[in-house]
């Protein structure tokens, strides 16, 4: 079930905004907490890619591993982490417009495996929609300032 979701619709090719968003130095930039992403495994962006996501969060840096779990090019992919019982998934989706722009989808999937989990997710999904649920928005804004920038 989503927890949460935002779509918006970026003046760039599909392929630019696919490659932009499954870069890992541009992390930092659509989402503020994130200070540093190490990659884990070797070769090309893909299923089964796995990488270390640190944040600063309340002045403290957290880790957690993610992995690439679906991944279509310049159409979607789909990541998932897990941390003690609860597991969260971030699904992207791809469409090209009639105008030439991408419209991107991204919805939030938290589970939870226990009864101390479940009875954690709904602060854990505030915390999570507080972070990360603007972070499409803010994508757009830097590849489309980064048009403006050129003119």
């Amino acid at each position: 079930m989503t927890a949460f979701s935002d779509q918006v619709t970026i003046a760039k090719p599909k392929e630019e905004v696919f490659t932009f968003l499954t870069s890992f130095d541009n992390a930092t930039t659509i989402m503020p907490n994130v200070v540093k992403n190490e990659i884990l495994t070797e070769g090309p962006f893909g299923v089964g890619t796995r990488f270390k996501e640190t944040r600063l969060i309340r002045g403290r840096e957290a880790s957690s591993e993610i992995e690439v779990t679906e991944y279509e090019p310049n159409e979607k992919f789909s990541v998932r982490s897990e941390l003690e019982g609860l597991a969260t998934l971030y699904h992207y989706k791809l469409k090209s417009t009639e105008t030439g722009g991408t419209e991107v989808t991204f919805e939030c999937e938290i589970n939870a495996s226990s009864l101390k989990m479940k009875l954690i997710k709904p602060l854990f999904k505030r915390i999570m929609k507080k972070e990360d649920g603007d972070h499409v928005r803010r994508m757009k804004e830097a590849m489309e300032e980064e048009n403006s920038e050129k003119s």
